[in-house]
């Protein structure tokens, strides 16, 4: 997962994931998804990110066998319209007013944002899907957790349509998001998920994440994810070592 601005607020959660949102570090070093700054290369990059390359709960991962399990129901209550978007030189981004909400058991996290990769950065049973859209939500504590969507080709979603008629073509400053952008009809009709512990998938890969893979892809039109890639053709973290952590599956 991204983002610069989000970045800039989770930095010191590397070694802290309950941390206050007060205080955080500046935005670290350049990095990006190939070359020398390429993602096997980002925990030479500064001291937040060593953890890219030594951690043990990094993330994305490939999800293969997980176990069924009888996990609590996603319930979510997100507003119909976004605040911002924003092309923040990594992907595409929406922001999100205060008010859109997961629970989660007892747990309750705010909606921050949804960003998007691709290809998909999470793989299911060894499958890549054209793309991936990461919705990050953080509770008081300061700990995230994240919705993922596979998106799947075919027919239109109305959604992901107009966010890729409307987002910015070059890196910049946030603007006001289309009020038709509704981030509910990019969820399936039913949320079944795989759950497991991880990490950010971007600098500085701080293992704060809760993270709550959808078992059902979205379908969106072929010629969006076209105009998606022709901004950002890659930007996927490889699947990481799951060393041995278990993956639960909702029933």
């Amino acid at each position: 997962m991204d983002r610069r601005n989000l970045l800039k607020a989770l930095a010191g959660l590397a070694l802290c994931p309950v941390c206050t949102t007060q205080g955080f570090a500046a935005e670290g070093a350049h990095w990006s998804y190939e070359g020398a700054a390429g993602p096997a290369k980002w925990g030479d990059l500064d001291a937040a990110s060593k953890v890219c390359a030594l951690g043990a709960q990094q993330s994305p991962i490939d999800i293969v066998s997980p176990i069924k399990s009888q996990l609590p129901a996603l319930k979510l209550t997100w507003a119909k319209t976004a605040d911002t978007i924003v092309n923040n030189g990594h992907t595409i981004q929406l922001n999100f007013a205060e008010g859109s909400t997961l629970k989660l058991g007892d747990i309750a996290y705010k909606l921050l944002q949804v960003h998007f990769h691709r290809p998909s950065e999470h793989m299911i049973g060894g499958k890549s899907y054209p793309m991936e859209a990461h919705f990050v939500h953080r509770a008081d504590s300061g700990a995230l957790a994240v919705v993922g969507v596979m998106l799947s080709e075919g027919k239109p979603n109305a959604a992901f349509s107009k966010i890729v008629a409307t987002m910015p073509a070059k890196e910049g400053p946030a603007v006001k998001a289309d009020a038709a952008i509704n981030p509910n009809a990019m969820l399936p009709p039913k949320l079944g998920y795989y759950r497991y512990p991880g990490s950010l998938t971007t600098p500085p890969c701080a293992e704060v994440v809760e993270w709550l893979v959808l078992s059902n892809p979205v379908q969106v039109a072929a010629a969006d994810v076209a105009g998606f890639a022709k901004l950002y053709p890659m930007n996927a973290r490889p699947a990481q070592r799951d060393n041995r952590r278990y993956v639960l599956q909702s029933g």
